[in-house]
This record gives C-alpha cells, structure tokens and sequence, in this order.
C-alpha cells in the first residue's frame, strides 16, 4: 500500500534520534494508514519511501538485534 500525496504532505514526521548538529545524514519517518513512510531531513519535499508496517517492524527488528 502506497500513501497519496496528501497523505505525506500532511503526515506528522519524526526525526531519527541519532540526528542533531554532528550527524549529516538524518531520516524522517512517518506513520501512515498500513505503512511507514522515509525521507531525507534535510530535503523534505524530495521524494520519500514507504513500507508495509510489517516489513518496516522486521527492519527495525533486525537492526536492535545487530551488536553495536
């Protein structure tokens, strides 16, 4: 399922808490209706990406299960 334009213009984004003044490259996530959309921080009306909830869940379960 992709989300519409209005529905990414209108999503409220939250910005990766490993962003701030040392890190460059920083992502944005929204969650939308059945999917999880992904963009640049710094070039938010570029294009974005979006996932199924459950492929983006397995993402962030295989990242948290990754040694630091």
């Amino acid at each position: 399922m992709h989300p519409g334009p209005t529905a990414i213009v209108s999503a409220f984004w939250i910005k990766s808490s490993h962003s701030g003044a040392e890190h460059s490259e920083c992502v944005e996530v929204a969650f939308l209706a059945g999917s999880t959309a992904v963009r640049d921080s710094k070039r938010p009306t570029s294009s974005t990406v979006s996932f199924r909830n459950s492929a983006w869940q397995t993402f962030l379960a295989e990242l948290q299960s990754q040694p630091t």
